[in-house]
């Protein structure tokens, strides 16, 4: 049965698993509040991320953004798959929600400092803060819904053991940050995969992609609002409009691309059991991450046609190219399964994601990049209406 929800919320519910078969199951109030409020901790990752390039500094910039992207990617990640199935909307799952939403703040605050100095105790503790209020979620779940109980304590014991390892990693000499960081990581991303095997909790296909087409809306819309920042700043010293409007033109029709070839995809289709679900889930990092940094990257190429930052004009230009070209394989990869890839209309994507990359050694690749994936929208679309007018109509 669907769960009724109240405005002002439940004092409390037993925490029984939801339908997955649910009728126009959408997201909550509190969700987009989630969404909202993470955007903060993306934000802020992406304004490091940005200086960092401007700086120079490509390598240690990537390889913190990851790093940081991941804590943001997998603790929003984490509380979405768990609503699907859980979602009581009582007192304490507000409240403990309403916890993580606070330890995504402390995690935005330490974002910065995270990535630019490699000083991760600030977002440390904002994540540990959210997990561990994810651990008193499954506890409740494991109490209220006996036929997934063994599934739902793996879930809170693993959670339990990775922040100590999260909080264990402060003390450790600074040598041994990455191979930690990565071994927590590994152990993080197989704690589902170990307690699902047990039995699958009943997340909501259609809601699932919902939600992660709202984050994707979100991110997308933080990557305008840094674009937008940084014409303001060009703009306030002087420069002429003309001088930068190849790349608001051909920014802006990137970002336009970007959206229209993610939600012409049948997401729910795709999440048919465990293992479609971690691989979608899971791929959703290097979406979510790209999107982000295409921000990132069209304002370090606004700032370098105004003569700051310490690029060359490849350098400048790949930090726009290699993440459009990221987000448009994965969104394609995401939804295709190999099984599909027979027909020459599949070469589309990635003949598109190579000449994405090969604009980086043109004059003007944030344009040509927008006409280029501007161009694939239109392809598919030309694809999708002849596979329409050749497939046989219903009788």
């Amino acid at each position: 049965m669907s769960q009724s929800h109240s405005p002002f919320g439940a004092w409390i519910r037993p925490m029984t698993a939801r339908n997955t078969g649910e009728e126009h199951r959408s997201a909550t109030m509190l969700e987009l509040f989630f969404d909202l409020c993470f955007v903060a901790a993306v934000a802020q990752a992406s304004a490091a991320f940005e200086h960092e390039l401007a700086e120079g500094h490509i390598g240690h910039g990537v390889l913190g953004y990851a790093m940081v992207f991941f804590a943001i990617w997998w603790a929003w990640m984490n509380f979405t798959w768990f609503a699907s199935a859980y979602d009581t909307d009582d007192v304490p799952y507000r409240l403990l929600t309403l916890v993580q939403i606070a330890g995504a703040l402390v995690m935005a605050a330490g974002a910065a400092e995270a990535l630019q100095h490699e000083d991760f105790t600030v977002i440390t503790w904002g994540y540990v803060v959210m997990r561990l209020a994810m651990v008193t979620q499954w506890l409740r779940a494991a109490r209220s819904d006996p036929e997934r109980r063994r599934s739902c304590v793996r879930y809170a014991v693993g959670i339990l053991i990775v922040q100590v390892g999260w909080v264990a990693r402060l003390a450790l000499p600074e040598d041994w940050g990455l191979p930690t960081f990565a071994v927590l990581v590994l152990a993080e991303i197989a704690v589902p995969a170990w307690a699902e095997s047990a039995a699958m909790t009943t997340w909501h296909p259609h809601h699932i992609a919902e939600r992660y087409g709202l984050f994707t809306l979100i991110v997308l819309g933080e990557t305008m609002t840094a674009a937008t920042a940084a014409v303001r700043t060009a703009l306030d010293e002087e420069t002429a409009l003309g001088d930068i409007a190849t790349l608001v033109v051909g920014g802006v029709l990137t970002v336009f691309a970007l959206w229209w070839l993610y939600f012409s995809q049948n997401a729910p289709q795709r999440l048919t059991g465990l293992k479609a679900a971690l691989l979608w889930g899971y791929g959703h990092y290097l979406v979510f991450a790209s999107a982000a940094a295409v921000g990132a990257g069209l304002a370090v190429n606004v700032a370098h046609s105004t003569g700051h930052g310490h690029l060359s004009d490849r350098a400048a230009a790949a930090t726009f190219t290699v993440p459009v070209a990221v987000f448009i394989t994965l969104v394609w990869l995401l939804h295709h399964r190999a099984e599909e890839l027979r027909s020459r209309n599949d070469l589309i994507h990635p003949v598109a994601v190579l000449a994405v990359l090969a604009m980086t050694f043109i004059p003007v690749p944030v344009l040509a990049t927008g006409l280029l994936a501007s161009a694939l929208v239109a392809t598919t679309l030309a694809v999708a209406a002849t596979g329409a007018r050749r497939s046989p109509r219903a009788t």
